[in-house]
């Protein structure tokens, strides 16, 4: 069963088995609305999730193919950030260990070097003193050279360095998962009933755009959002990824009257983006009819 998430009136498909399900073998497109995790800051290409259409969304539920579902609650999402936070914990746990054993490694010469930085910091290596004196057997001078030997600070034990370690929290690995790991309790929400989640119960523009999205689906049609083109519905004859839109739905009450205007600038919008448009409408017995604009100059 295909999961449908409800927010504000909105719905939303996460699992990416149901995106690709829906589109395959339903013929049910959606737009993706979400960042991709790699790339962010663009929307040239965008991800999950997927937002439907109430119509698209009406169909998969009078087909018996998905459910609506309440959306995470704040309460239920304090359990991610209690993860979250063990995580952050759990990783700079890692890092200071891992610092601490990498110093262990280089202490020898982290001790020479700071040796050598101290000697020449305090007066290049000491004082030279040179005392001659005569053997009277060997009849031999000797040296005798003293140097002055300063100790540097002692280093700071590994175990020392790794209690004051910071791991900056824009540095933590964060884990995107693509499949639900955890089964917790999903509320179901009504769809024959108006809610705040799900306010199109009952609504006659919803019932009349319902009727004419089926229809169109029911002939083979790949229909969309039509937004971007000023109707409610674009028309494809195939997979919007392989095929241009032919034509631009319309819709109107069967009683609606439509001014003159409205009629022309229908058709000049068609003309100018090489589309036909369709004025659709419910009839009383329940059949669509559609009424194609073409201007007569348009090939």
């Amino acid at each position: 069963m295909i999961r449908i998430y409800l927010l504000e009136g909105k719905a939303f498909v996460w699992n990416y088995a149901d995106a690709r399900r829906i589109r395959e073998e339903h013929r049910i497109v959606g737009v993706l609305v979400g960042a991709l995790p790699r790339k962010p800051r663009q929307n040239v290409r965008l991800g999950l999730p997927l937002e439907l259409l109430p119509e698209e969304v009406r169909l998969l539920l009078d087909k018996g193919l998905a459910t609506l579902v309440r959306s995470p609650t704040s309460q239920s999402l304090g359990h991610g950030k209690n993860q979250l936070e063990e995580n952050y914990q759990e990783q700079l746990r890692l890092s200071a260990e891992q610092k601490k054993t990498m110093l262990e490694s280089l202490a020898d010469q982290i001790t020479q070097g700071r040796a050598k930085k101290w000697q020449q910091k305090e007066g290049g290596g000491g004082e030279l003193v040179c005392i001659t004196a005569v053997d009277p057997r060997l009849n031999l001078a000797v040296d005798f050279t003293t140097t002055n030997t300063i100790e540097p600070p002692p280093l700071v034990q590994p175990a020392e360095s790794g209690s004051c370690f910071v791991l900056p929290r824009e540095s933590m690995m964060i884990q995107l998962p693509t499949e639900r790991t955890q089964i917790a309790e999903e509320e179901t929400v009504d769809w024959h009933v108006a809610s705040q989640l799900w306010p199109y119960a009952g609504q006659e523009r919803h019932e009349m755009l319902y009727s004419i999205f089926r229809d169109l689906w029911e002939r083979g049609y790949y229909v969309t959002t039509g937004s971007k083109f000023g109707g409610d519905f674009l028309i494809y004859p195939g997979d919007p990824m392989r095929f241009h839109a032919h034509y631009i739905a319309l819709c109107f009450s069967k009683d609606a009257p439509i001014s003159l205007c409205d009629i022309i600038s229908a058709g000049r919008l068609g003309t100018n983006v090489k589309k036909t448009v369709l004025l659709c409408s419910v009839e009383q017995e329940g059949t669509v009819a559609y009424t194609s604009l073409q201007w007569s100059g348009m090939q």
